[in-house]
């Protein structure tokens, strides 16, 4: 396989990941709150990496030089992310946080412009229009009103921003890091930022819902699949070929969600739903076209 596939592949399967958490989310809500289980995706999977990577001999030990990077791309994720998502999924549907989730490609070329100096090719600004009309048919109803109350739109679009931050504070991160090692420690700081406000607010509240195995199957995906696998994923495909180019990925995130929360949560999956996931794939890989030409 080459690099370029490599990397599209990498791209391709942290959207399915994170595609799946928008669902487990709503699952795991059966018998948690939203800062129990944020605590608990982040010390499992910071727990299994740091297992793992010890066997391998594969973790990359920190310098104290660059702990300000890490704490600081921990505040913008997980800790801003997860605050973002996990408190707007209570306030609207798996579909609907996974559309809001996919425009960060809208404002991820304006950073990464701004930022990096970085060129924005043609291909790259068709890809995102096309792709953007997709979304909006997927948040707005017939009659062109948001299908979400405005709190958890704003929730999930603070999740939005985060993302944004960290990208930037990504490509500060030094390239001896392997991307497993950047999401161990991220994750372990991550969780010693939820730490104190689990204690406050959940921790009073641990066991008023009933704890059911849909629940703790949904935590344990979350942890291992989509604060693990998908980052790592996603890491990887990013280093490679920047922000602009990885994040148009994202708008895939909702095509994938719609389609599970269809068939796992029941939901609607309507005409106007199929032409909007038609249009954000197209839009995805015309938007790839540049990354073709120039074999990565």
């Amino acid at each position: 396989m080459t690099e370029r596939h490599k990397v599209l592949v990498s791209l391709i399967l942290a959207m399915i990941c994170w595609a799946f958490s928008f669902v487990w989310i709503k699952q795991a809500f059966i018998s948690f709150n939203p800062l129990t289980i944020v605590l608990m995706r982040l010390v499992i999977s910071a727990s299994l990496l740091f297992v793992i990577l010890r066997l391998l001999k594969q973790l990359i030990p920190m310098h104290k030089k660059d702990l300000k990077w890490f704490m600081l791309l921990a505040f913008f994720e997980p800790f801003l992310y997860f605050i973002g998502e996990t408190f707007g999924l209570e306030l609207v549907s798996s579909t609907v946080g996974a559309v809001i989730v996919s425009t960060i490609p809208l404002l991820a070329p304006i950073t990464d412009r701004v930022i990096f100096k970085s060129r924005i090719s043609w291909a790259n600004i068709i890809g995102i229009v096309v792709s953007f009309a997709g979304v909006l048919m997927l948040i707005f109803k017939n009659d062109f009103s948001l299908v979400a109350p405005i709190k958890g739109i704003l929730l999930v679009f603070l999740a939005v921003f985060s993302t944004l931050g960290y990208s930037i504070v990504l490509k500060k991160v030094p390239g001896n890091y392997n991307a497993v090692s950047i999401i161990t420690y991220q994750n372990t700081i991550g969780g010693l930022y939820f730490l104190p406000f689990f204690l406050i607010y959940d921790l009073p509240r641990l066991g008023e819902k009933p704890l059911t195995g849909e629940a703790i199957y949904a935590v344990i995906s979350l942890s291992v699949v989509a604060s693990s696998l998908a980052f790592i994923f996603f890491t990887y495909g990013m280093r490679k070929v920047g922000i602009t180019k990885a994040n148009v990925f994202v708008n895939m995130i909702p095509v994938f969600t719609a389609i599970l929360a269809w068939w796992i949560l029941d939901e609607a999956l309507t005409m106007q739903k199929l032409i909007g996931i038609s249009l954000v794939i197209g839009g995805v890989f015309v938007s790839q076209f540049k990354l073709r030409k120039s074999g990565i």
